[in-house]
């Protein structure tokens, strides 16, 4: 049988702060468990979530939580959510490793993601253009 498991994740670009949660299958159950965990950890500010356009991100019973607001990118474009710089940050640390159990590999990411530092998260995940958008919303 084959197993997997999946990550779900935000990060705030300006200051490599990040939320993640590991989940053993991805659907819209799971994505709204992840929203509802993500806006009681930051209960006290208005979050934007740049997100695919996965079903899973637009399901019909998805309720999302007052304070987030999703923002959809364009079709096919990956490389304009920050994220997945994060996520191939942890891939090229496993890109050649071989476990022989599911376990094995959760307690390898456990560990890598122990050693994400802010400073690492915003270095990876601060593109330019996005911390110009966030400095003008600042502004505001």
């Amino acid at each position: 049988m084959f197993k997997t498991f999946w990550l779900y994740g935000a990060v705030e670009p300006a200051t490599g702060e990040s939320f993640l949660l590991q989940f053993s299958h991805v659907d819209t159950k799971g994505y709204q468990r992840f929203l509802n965990e993500f806006s009681r950890a930051y209960p006290d500010s208005l979050n934007i979530l740049q997100v695919d356009n996965g079903r899973f991100h637009k399901g019909k019973k998805l309720v999302v939580p007052e304070n987030i607001i999703l923002l959809f990118q364009p079709p096919y474009c990956p490389e304009l959510n920050p994220i997945e710089r994060l996520w191939e940050h942890l891939k090229a640390d496993l890109k050649w490793a071989s476990f022989k159990t599911l376990a094995q590999l959760q307690t390898k990411v456990d560990q890598l993601l122990a050693q994400l530092m802010p400073e690492i998260v915003a270095s990876l995940t601060g593109y330019p253009f996005i911390l110009q958008a966030l400095s003008a919303l600042n502004a505001i």
